[in-house]
């Protein structure tokens, strides 16, 4: 194939006169130059002119995202070390509960601790829910009264929550 392609060009090439030689090639140079130019600079110089405009506020964006990240890793931090007291640890505990799926009868305050009473609740949903609470919260049991009832698994509690040591508002 490559050899009969060569041939007729050989042929078609040696056909023409030097005129035709010339123009010929004059034209296959200026068409390569515009082919080139069309395909090749013209996009790369529209693309360095769009990124010329648009560089600068790319990177005003990329700044301002970098320091909300970073701002954004400064409150998750402070956030870890902020547990609620008092009658919001109360709010949120008994909230926490109801979400769990666990009925309290009674949450009241009783100086700094939370009491909460449980009647007929699952003991294994119970410790799930007061590991949660234990890390969400920071908060330590201080004082629990647990009954099991007849049926596995379920029991009545009482149990006083309160800030962890180390956990409170710092003075």
């Amino acid at each position: 194939m490559k050899t009969a392609f060569a041939e007729g060009w050989a042929t078609f090439w040696d056909a023409r006169s030097a005129r035709e030689k010339t123009l010929v090639t004059w034209g296959g140079t200026v068409l390569a130059v515009a082919i080139a130019y069309s395909v090749l600079w013209a996009p790369a110089q529209a693309g360095r002119a769009h990124l010329r405009e648009t560089l600068p506020e790319m990177q005003r964006k990329v700044a301002m995202m970098t320091a909300q990240a970073n701002e954004a890793r400064t409150l998750a931090i402070a956030a870890q070390g902020v547990a609620p007291t008092g009658v919001a640890l109360k709010g949120a505990l008994a909230a926490s509960l109801t979400e769990h799926g666990l009925n309290p009868t009674q949450v009241g305050m009783a100086g700094n601790a939370v009491e909460i009473q449980l009647k007929n609740a699952s003991f294994p949903t119970w410790t799930m829910w007061l590991d949660d609470v234990r890390k969400q919260y920071k908060v330590q049991v201080s004082e629990a009264h647990i009954s099991a009832l007849k049926t596995d698994g379920q029991v009545d509690l009482t149990a006083s929550l309160q800030p962890a040591a180390g956990s409170g508002p710092a003075r």
